[in-house]
């Protein structure tokens, strides 16, 4: 995890390490919105079966799009932060051979 003293010091980014309970956390809300569009769908195939239906795969397929992007909406963070940390290796190893 992180020191509370990172937060005052900008030699470490926190980013990398509180990113992943951001995206449990958004997969939580993920889910609860599809179990609700889920009960929400079978509680209108009761009015129309077909459109129930209908809506019941959307919220499945929806859940699981949600869950496929938020994944790589973080890992595409996590490059970022290691494309930088691998930046600043080659340039520490640069500067050591001038």
């Amino acid at each position: 995890m992180f020191d509370f003293q990172d937060l005052f010091q900008w030699d470490r980014f926190i980013t990398p390490t509180i990113i992943k309970t951001f995206y449990w956390l958004v997969i939580a809300v993920i889910v609860l919105f599809g179990i609700s569009g889920i009960l929400w769908s079978l509680t209108a195939m009761a009015i129309s079966p077909f459109v129930g239906f209908i809506q019941l795969l959307a919220s499945i397929a929806s859940m699981f799009v949600g869950i496929v992007f938020s994944r790589i909406a973080a890992e595409f963070i996590l490059i970022v932060f290691r494309i930088n940390e691998h930046l600043g290796a080659i340039r520490d190893r640069d500067g050591a051979m001038h």
